[in-house]
């Protein structure tokens, strides 16, 4: 096989799906996929990993609308999907941190600032800004600000990601404090506003809120990056192994970067559709939002490990807490209980998803 110059990066093995199977080492460098990842698509630990969500989601369904009438209705579904919109969009841009074997912790932060900066750019009570969508668009750039950020800390100074986006995530509340000046600013923009407000009235999206479909969009082209783009690929080659990647002519620390970005976008996207929802800025925007995208993530079937899932495993662990949500307050379920749930379910999935590695993972930190 010729050895790539310096420079050029190794193409991904040739009709490899990162989201069904992974991408491994080997597919990477060799061109084919492992062998073990090809058998892993028949033992029973690789179709736990590959259909165990969508089979837990399907059973949530089913015992929720046997013990809820009211969790069966059309309009109980159509509720679920818009409190799940904000979870997937931010879940979208944490999955290919995850898949990259990073993790970003700064969500929280950065949906504060956002939040802050937006409704301070569009009408508000506090200036005279009036930017409308281009308030919008600045309040993004923000996310992806952070986003490089978290990149540069990680690939510059080899900080590790926990770490960087740990203290990133705290320059966000900073910031997003100084630009609240101990009054919350109120949004007077309706038509941002009715981005979370308004429902379609025509068909296929009759019901449902623009939230909703926005979501979807993002999903979507989130799909594209993964599947189509170097971006998306390369987070997987990078994931399954980041010195092999080095080695095989991939600018691993553009990439990073590039990934990071993709999360704080997404991020301050989040950050945004909750102010359109509440009606103004919020320092506390992404309160508990990075333990509900954690939990999704890999509840969908990414490994925390890093080369493994993927934004459509990620739209099914969001589903499964959003129902699962949904499912214990319509069952009046304590909220102690339902933290205590979750907690258990994200402890289960990681066990069942990286059951198959523990031979390999012999040292655990």
């Amino acid at each position: 096989m010729r050895q790539p110059v310096s420079g050029e990066p190794v193409p991904l093995a040739v009709g490899a799906d990162p989201e069904s199977t992974g991408v491994t080492t080997a597919g990477a460098v060799t061109g084919e996929p492992g062998t073990a990842t090809r058998r892993s698509r028949f033992s029973v630990s690789g179709v736990l990993q590959t259909w165990g969500p969508s089979l837990a989601l399907l059973v949530l369904v089913l015992v929720f609308s046997a013990k809820s009438e009211q969790f069966r209705t059309l309009s109980n579904f159509k509720g679920v999907l818009d409190q799940a919109s904000v979870l997937l969009i931010l879940s979208c841009g944490l999955t290919f941190v995850i898949v990259m074997g990073a993790i970003d912790l700064s969500l929280e932060g950065v949906m504060g600032a956002c939040s802050i900066a937006v409704a301070l750019l569009v009408a508000n009570n506090q200036n005279g800004n009036r930017l409308g969508l281009g308030g919008s668009a600045l309040a993004l750039l923000l996310g992806v600000a952070f986003g490089v950020l978290n990149g540069l800390v990680n690939t510059r100074l080899r900080i590790p990601s926990f770490i960087a986006t740990l203290g990133t995530g705290a320059i966000g509340i900073g910031v997003a404090t100084v630009m609240f000046a101990g009054k919350p600013p109120h949004v007077k923009d309706d038509y941002f506003r009715s981005i979370a407000l308004k429902r379609f009235a025509t068909q296929p999206f009759e019901g449902l809120s623009r939230v909703t479909v926005l979501a979807l969009i993002v999903l979507l082209v989130t799909f594209f990056i993964q599947r189509f783009t170097r971006l998306g690929r390369y987070a997987y080659v990078i994931g399954g192994g980041e010195d092999i990647a080095r080695l095989s002519g991939i600018n691993v620390d553009r990439y990073k970067v590039g990934v990071f970005a993709l999360s704080g976008a997404c991020a301050g996207l989040s950050g945004i559709v909750v102010s359109a929802r509440i009606g103004q800025g919020d320092v506390l925007a992404g309160r508990d939002q990075l333990f509900a995208a954690v939990t999704a993530v890999v509840v969908g079937g990414t490994l925390l490990q890093g080369g493994r899932g993927g934004v459509l495993h990620s739209a099914v662990g969001v589903l499964i807490v959003s129902v699962l949500e949904n499912g214990m307050i319509l069952l009046d379920v304590e909220p102690y209980y339902q933290k205590a749930v979750r907690g258990l379910l994200i402890v289960l999935a990681v066990t069942i998803t990286t059951w198959p590695l523990r031979g390999k993972l012999r040292v655990v930190k």
